[in-house]
């Protein structure tokens, strides 16, 4: 099988800087985006979208590709993946996946399995429950019926809480045991995975914490303004489910000041990145490497040279 390259990690442990490097550096490398923020156009801010001369010195697919009205599922993430993945092969390359979206390497590697399809009934009745009693309750309730998903999961992480209760109610079985499951359409490559997972999470919040002030410092509110006047949007859209977009339109909305968007928006960062390490550390054949080493990018370029030379 032709080879393939995993880059993941937790926000803020630099993924962009190491994939940027491996173009940079001539490698016969091409880098698609496995991120479920950097699809949106004009979300540029709030999820750390490489700058237009980055993309252009090291191009990324699957980068601005939908409208923040749109919604973008793992399936579909999937299909555009490996028909990127395809294309570079064929040019005799090799496809890098970059990102931190855990949900889509998973899909990407193990296939799409058979889960039950949306009730709209039943979204309704969990909708009207989340409203009486709060999502947190509703995380409760599947934490007793899905342990192993509700702990990757926010209590408040909304779409994935009712995706999930949807799938134990309707199938049955947890969720978490369906996807064990061998899926129908493995991936046809062969895989390597590196995962940048920091030695001391300290820092990592502090990375995060000072990203966050970066965002806020160079217009996050002032995106988010924009965006709302140019399209139609709530907070019920997976765009503004973003970590820091919904604190920018709670503050706008001035449901929150200026003070509480910034620690609701650094505590939303450090849930997520709690969530992306708790995915690394359940996915198989992974090869860590300390995100906080000063030499990273020396490192994942060795890991990608070697990798190379024995597909070679």
């Amino acid at each position: 099988m032709s080879p393939a390259l995993f880059l993941m990690g937790p926000t803020a442990s630099g993924k962009t800087a190491c994939a940027m490097a491996l173009v940079e550096a001539g490698l016969p490398v091409e880098l698609i985006s496995v991120d479920s923020a950097l699809v949106f156009r004009d979300m540029d801010i709030g999820t750390a979208k490489p700058t237009a001369a980055e993309l252009e010195r090291a191009p990324h697919q699957l980068i601005d590709i939908i409208s923040p009205e749109a919604a973008y599922s793992a399936a579909q993430f999937r299909d555009d993946a490996l028909r990127l993945m395809a294309d570079i092969t064929a040019r005799g390359r090799l496809p890098v996946l970059v990102g931190g979206t855990m949900l889509y390497f998973n899909t990407l590697q193990h296939g799409i399995h058979d889960l039950p399809q949306a009730d709209p009934a039943l979204r309704a009745e969990l909708h009207a429950d989340a409203e009486r009693l709060g999502w947190p309750a509703l995380h409760a309730r599947l934490a007793a019926l899905d342990p192993a998903t509700a702990a990757r999961l926010s209590p408040n992480d909304q779409q994935r809480i009712e995706r999930a209760l949807e799938i134990c109610l309707t199938a049955g079985r947890a969720m978490s045991e369906l996807l064990a499951q061998p899926a129908s359409q493995p991936l046809p490559y062969a895989l390597t995975k590196l995962a940048l997972l920091p030695n001391d999470r300290t820092v990592l919040h502090q990375r995060i914490a000072q990203r966050f002030d970066i965002m806020l410092a160079q217009g996050l509110v002032d995106e988010v303004a924009g965006l709302r006047s140019r399209y139609t949007l709530s907070l019920d859209l997976p765009s503004m489910r973003c970590v820091g977009y919904r604190q920018a339109w709670e503050y706008l909305d001035d449901d929150i000041d200026l003070a509480t968007l910034r620690d609701k928006g650094i505590a939303a960062t450090r849930q997520l990145a709690k969530r992306q390490l708790t995915w690394l550390r359940g996915m198989d054949d992974v090869k860590a490497l300390d995100c906080l080493q000063p030499d990273l990018v020396t490192a994942v370029l060795a890991r990608t040279r070697q990798l190379l030379g024995a597909a070679g």
